[in-house]
């Protein structure tokens, strides 16, 4: 799931769709309208941010 947020967010900042579009995309869960699954090399999580404000490095 990740990594095809992380690919329609890509298409999105390479101007192939609206940013503004993005929620609707999502909400239809339709894959054929999203951008493409990126590779998984580079993707991991490195810090988690909680709404209390503490921070977990």
């Amino acid at each position: 799931m990740v990594r095809a947020i992380t690919g329609t967010v890509l298409y999105a900042a390479e101007g192939k769709f609206a940013p503004e579009d993005i929620p609707a995309i999502l909400e239809r869960g339709d894959r054929s309208a999203a951008g493409p699954t990126v590779p998984p090399g580079g993707l991991y999580l490195t810090r988690l941010w909680y709404e209390d404000g503490r921070l977990n490095a």
